[in-house]
């Protein structure tokens, strides 16, 4: 297959989103087919427009200046897959150029398949604009619903997306590198860095951006909870964002590493105890099944990927979501348990063994391929392919 594969993210930037498009695109080059990605430029990066990867304009999106999206005029589209001739259009996300793109596709005749992958009408709510959810939300469902296809992560998130008038939506689960991430990663060394070289001692872990639709600070005071109960229990934070600052002041028992990546990102997972994840934000939340993987016994909201990959007193504990109160009794209960934690990290690690990347991306690969072959919904008036 010719794939025209666009994403408002991609590395440099480090993100889920950008992570996993990276390694979706590498699998399906694996895999013969030919893939063009189109993605934002990122500061400092040459420009680059040739049938393996074309970087339209790129500007910094204004509550996370790290990241950008991209502007691309919809003839550029147009006159960009005229040439190449994709026999499918996936778009891993939403955005002025990713609009730009559905539409060429559209009028070109093209399949077009899309990936929800963050409620960021969801976001509006933590940045004091909840007034601007429901036009967001009306924004997003045009904008999937203009494909063959939106895929989303979970069963639950399918449900929800349908009731709100989104067509066409179908599950594409996420999966964990279970080779990077694995109790093997496990440091000593890391442990003393942290003064918990004593086994017995508990490590908490929170890995993810630190902004406030992450719910950090839930994280961040459950620890403490923890620790007028258990002083030698210790937290760590792996991560940067916006209130970084502010949570280092508020919090100086915890230990911030700021990002980590690759190897190391795998033993900062391996070496804690327990994972605390409140976040109600997620569409998924990849964290939670690279904690499952390193064998991590997880405490998470029962959302997203934790709601569909832990077991509630088996391989981690669920608590409802908008129980504040809830999260922290759990924590402080996963904490007490000490050496009891065993049994769970074993069976965290078992969860996520069932969800490797190959089987995952490979139904991907399959539904693509059928996409393409099917009739399209009804489009706008069409522009030859040349």
């Amino acid at each position: 297959m010719r794939i025209a594969y666009v994403t408002e993210t991609y590395p440099p930037e480090l993100n889920g989103v950008a992570l996993t498009t990276e390694r979706t695109v590498r699998f399906l080059r694996e895999g013969g087919h030919e893939v063009q990605l189109i993605r934002p430029r990122q500061r400092g990066e040459a420009a680059r427009d040739d049938a393996q990867e074309w970087r339209t304009h790129g500007f910094p999106i204004p509550l996370y200046p790290a990241l950008r999206f991209g502007v691309e005029r919809q003839a550029r589209f147009i006159s960009h897959w005229q040439a190449f001739k994709p026999h499918i259009v996936h778009v891993a996300t939403p955005g002025p150029m990713s609009h730009a793109a559905v539409h060429a596709a559209r009028r070109l005749g093209l399949t077009v398949s899309t990936d929800f992958r963050t409620n960021f009408h969801g976001y509006a709510r933590y940045y004091r604009m909840g007034w601007a959810e429901p036009l967001i939300a009306a924004c997003l469902r045009r904008f999937h619903n203009e494909a063959s296809c939106c895929f989303v992560p979970t069963r639950a998130l399918a449900r929800q997306l349908r009731l709100s008038g989104f067509q066409r939506v179908e599950v594409q689960g996420r999966g964990v590198d279970t080779e990077l991430f694995s109790p093997d990663r496990h440091s000593a060394a890391l442990r003393a860095r942290w003064n918990a070289a004593d086994p017995r001692q508990v490590v908490m872990l929170y890995v993810g951006r630190l902004a406030a639709e992450k719910n950090v600070t839930l994280a961040l005071r459950a620890f403490q909870a923890a620790r007028r109960l258990r002083p030698l229990t210790r937290m760590v934070v792996v991560g940067d964002g916006p209130l970084r600052a502010r949570l280092e002041r508020d919090f100086p028992a915890a230990e911030f590493v700021g990002s980590q990546h690759g190897q190391a990102l795998a033993e900062h997972y391996a070496s804690a105890d327990l994972f605390l994840f409140p976040s109600q934000s997620e569409t998924f939340g990849n964290v939670t099944l690279e904690a499952l993987a390193s064998g991590l016994a997880v405490v998470a909201v029962d959302l997203a990927a934790a709601a569909q990959h832990v077991d509630s007193g088996h391989s981690g504990l669920l608590v409802p979501p908008d129980d504040e109160e809830a999260f922290i009794r759990t924590a402080i209960r996963a904490a007490e348990m000490g050496e009891l934690l065993a049994p769970m990290r074993l069976a965290a690690r078992q969860a996520a063994l069932q969800v490797r990347w190959e089987q995952v991306l490979s139904r991907f690969e399959q539904r693509l391929a059928q996409l393409a072959l099917q009739p399209l919904p009804v489009r706008l008036p069409h522009v030859a392919m040349a």
